[in-house]
């Protein structure tokens, strides 16, 4: 089977509609458009609470070296101070990574596609129209954030490196498009239920779930 291939558009500074890389056809709008939160954002984008447990231990680690190795509790609390702020520096620029990320990222749901501009050094554009997407899924967060994952058709394909962080943790062989982060209060999901049920001329379908991701199909798929 062939596979088609979805491919980021680099953009210029100025762009005619934000978010989008051209004026829109006819007979097409805009029905949502926004951004992500950008602490959950890059919270979860960057794995930033594992990375914190990851440097906890290193701190943990280094103070037991030096204790062990014949130093005094100065020595060890020097070694802590040391390693707390190289986590904390570590961490910090991170956190400022995502929040560039986050800012520069915008959501655009139209009647026929999702659009997402991603990317800070080089902005990118990844349109997706409703034809290629054969599932959508939300999970909810407990941080009054969501996460929409819209599983593409086999024959369809997102490049990682043009789409990450924008994509569905932990697939590295068939991605999927994931809109991170996004206020609850937004509605976006609703949003896309709605659009996705009137292109596929069908009800509209309950695009929510309280944790855990529920996929909604288009017709003619299944879903186990």
């Amino acid at each position: 089977m062939s596979h088609q291939h979805i491919p980021g558009v680099p953009e210029h500074e100025a762009e005619p509609v934000p978010g989008l890389p051209a004026r829109l056809p006819q007979g097409e709008g805009i029905l949502w458009q926004g951004g992500p939160c950008w602490w959950p954002f890059a919270r979860r984008a960057l794995h930033l609470k594992g990375l914190g447990f990851y440097f906890a231990l290193i701190m943990a680690w280094h103070v037991a070296d030096v204790t062990a190795g014949g130093g005094g509790w100065g020595e060890g609390l020097r070694a802590l101070a040391m390693s707390l702020a190289l986590g904390l520096l570590c961490l910090g620029v991170l956190a400022l990574i995502g929040r560039a990320m986050a800012r520069a990222t915008i959501y655009t749901i139209t009647n026929r596609r999702v659009v997402m501009r991603v990317g800070v050094a080089l902005p990118m554009t990844i349109n997706l129209p409703f034809a290629a997407i054969q599932s959508a899924a939300v999970k909810r967060h407990a941080d009054g954030t969501e996460d929409i994952v819209l599983e593409l058709m086999p024959q369809h394909r997102v490049s990682f490196i043009a789409a990450w962080p924008h994509l569905r943790p932990w697939r590295l062989g068939r991605t999927a498009p994931m809109l991170r982060a996004l206020p609850v209060t937004a509605g976006a999901a609703q949003v896309l239920a709605r659009a996705l049920a009137a292109s596929a001329a069908q009800p509209a379908p309950a695009l929510e779930a309280p944790r855990a991701p529920v996929p909604v199909p288009l017709p003619g798929t299944a879903v186990a």
